[in-house]
């Protein structure tokens, strides 16, 4: 009888708290039809690697246990599929994982993706540093850009600059010649210039709104929200007529009615896979526009460490799971 391969991996058989994660052998994937198998070497960690396993997410997408966390993968094409052409086994490649049913993803020694979500890794990086990039940097790109149609010479604010989206959306909207206001605590405002903004507002000192309108009395033209509650509300009182609120968080009604007081616009962005936007930030990279911190890179079986920083909140950057 044939043994079915197996590979160490984190998954959780239940929702719960982070003590459900567990650390073991699980079948090992093959690529199907159009698709790659991934030698993973760094696994991305994210707010919604927690999330999905508190069952926060658990009625807006669908999901079979076991799950595996993780949508962000740096590592080396190990299998190609039939039908896939263009790469080979060896290649050094990085991608946003997220799959229709949330249940193979990259806290694990192989994923299967299919071949168009993944784009060379860039070379001037570790493969730690690149499994920071997918999910936080596409989701800058395309709140800012797609939703928001940010250009030169407009005005945007970043909430959570010092964060994950955030520290990439300051140096995006810089690279694409908008004035940038980044929101941080103080200890975070010298890391949060370095990245680009132009101004850096203390939200913790007095009302930043009134900070904000100050330099700016008829507005900005965009506000980036990854904070989301009293935060995304406020955020519209700060919009010049017809500017535009992006958030990467549940809109509310709150913000609705605020909104049309001021005249101004909502995007809310659930980032998708692009493979042509990441080969984007791979020239930004290399070309030395686009800068990744990590605030902690742990190995793979201290995943429920990595999720209680993640949940702990004010982070600095990224953390990753290192897979050797």
């Amino acid at each position: 009888m044939k043994r079915t391969a197996t590979m160490k991996a984190i998954y959780h058989e239940d929702f719960g708290p982070v003590d459900v994660l567990k650390y073991g052998d699980v079948p090992r994937p093959s690529p199907g039809k159009g698709e790659v198998l991934i030698r993973v070497r760094a696994a991305g960690v994210n707010p919604v690697d927690w999330k999905i396993r508190e069952g926060l997410l658990k009625t807006r997408m669908p999901h079979q246990f076991p799950i595996i966390p993780g949508w962000d993968v740096a590592g080396v094409i190990a299998e190609v599929g039939a039908g896939v052409s263009g790469v080979r086994k060896g290649d050094a490649v990085y991608a946003y994982a997220r799959k229709p049913v949330i249940k193979d993803g990259c806290y694990a020694e192989f994923v299967s993706l299919p071949a168009r979500q993944i784009a060379p890794k860039p070379p001037s990086l570790s493969f730690e540093e690149a499994a920071a990039i997918p999910l936080a940097a596409l989701t800058a790109w395309q709140a800012l850009f797609d939703a928001a149609g940010l250009g030169p010479g407009q005005v945007v604010v970043v909430h959570a600059a010092a964060g994950g989206v955030g520290g990439f959306a300051v140096q995006l909207a810089k690279w694409r010649g908008a004035e940038v206001i980044g929101t941080a605590r103080p200890e975070n405002h010298e890391y949060v210039r370095d990245l680009g903004a132009d101004h850096v507002v203390d939200y913790t000192a007095g009302d930043w709104r009134d900070q904000i309108l100050s330099r700016f009395p008829r507005g900005v033209d965009v506000v980036l929200d990854a904070v989301g509650g009293e935060t995304q509300v406020c955020s519209a009182e700060v919009l010049r007529r017809g500017g535009t609120l992006v958030t990467i968080l549940a809109p509310q009604a709150e913000t609705d009615a605020a909104l049309r007081r001021r005249r101004a616009k909502l995007a809310y962005v659930f980032v998708a896979p692009n493979a042509t936007q990441l080969r984007k930030l791979t020239a930004l990279v290399e070309r030395g526009r686009l800068r990744v911190h990590l605030a902690a890179t742990l190995p793979l079986t201290d995943a429920a460490e990595a999720h209680r920083r993640s949940q702990g909140g004010h982070m600095r950057g990224k953390i990753v799971l290192q897979v050797r």
